[in-house]
């Protein structure tokens, strides 16, 4: 397995053994906890040498990430073992989940469109005593608790940046990792940023539509890709938020 080198993954070699623990699992294991057939992570030297001290050897993980990201046929012919670079993997996500945008936005600004879509879904299953609960633990400016008017204030967050982007962020994330690691992240902020939002980040109550339907009937690399970019997403705030704090 090899890394392409990457410009939007080079940050994740500022990332500790922590922060990398999702990314890791999910690059690593399917839903039921079990090494997936296809991965190769732990068949390197690095791997048996570090194991979870996952900073250690964080270029094998992006490299799995990336061979994932393509089709394995022409991974192993054309591109000599090596997969496809973070926005081409993005833009795949993006577009199998029919999210508008356009190729030529930085890799925040799609990220944060998956992030939005993710977010999105989450709202129309939520009862309106929960989006008003979510409204005032988060301290959004709404016109109203629709779903609608809180996509606003969410889109509004995002695109400002600051804090609560990286709470709107965070918050996804840790869904995410529920849904399909059946635990939220393990980050050290992340009981601050999250507290007060325990319907979100403890049990499932409720299923998330749209996305995860795409998700579940588009094949296994999809269930590789689509949550690596959220926690990738995740994990680049992390950092900005680290270095700006």
């Amino acid at each position: 397995m090899a890394y392409t080198y990457d410009a939007d993954l080079e940050f994740l070699g500022q990332c500790s053994d922590e922060q990398l623990r999702e990314l890791a699992d999910i690059l690593m294991k399917d839903k039921d906890g079990k090494l997936r057939y296809t991965e190769e992570i732990t068949k390197t030297k690095e791997y048996k040498i570090y194991e979870h001290r996952y900073s250690r050897y964080w270029k094998i993980l992006a490299g799995e990430l990336q061979l994932f990201g393509g089709n394995s046929v022409v991974n192993n012919i054309f591109r000599f073992g090596r997969g496809v670079k973070y926005d081409e993997i993005l833009n795949d996500v993006l577009d199998k989940i029919n999210v508008p945008y356009n190729k030529s936005l930085n890799i925040l600004t799609k990220e944060d469109k998956l992030i939005e879509k993710i977010f999105s879904d989450m709202l129309k299953n939520m009862p309106e005593e929960k989006r008003m609960e979510l409204v005032k633990d988060m301290d959004l400016k709404v016109t109203g608790f629709s779903s609608q008017a809180i996509m606003i204030a969410v889109q509004t967050g995002l695109r400002a940046g600051g804090f609560l982007s990286y709470q709107i962020t965070v918050i996804v994330a840790n869904y995410v990792a529920r849904l399909v690691l059946g635990r939220g992240l393990t980050l050290a902020t992340n009981a601050a940023l999250t507290r007060g939002l325990s319907f979100l980040i403890g049990p499932i109550g409720w299923a998330v539509t749209g996305v995860w339907t795409v998700f579940d009937i588009t094949g296994p690399a999809m269930r590789v890709t689509l949550p690596a970019c959220v926690i990738i997403a995740c994990l680049r705030k992390t950092i900005l938020f680290e270095k700006n704090n």
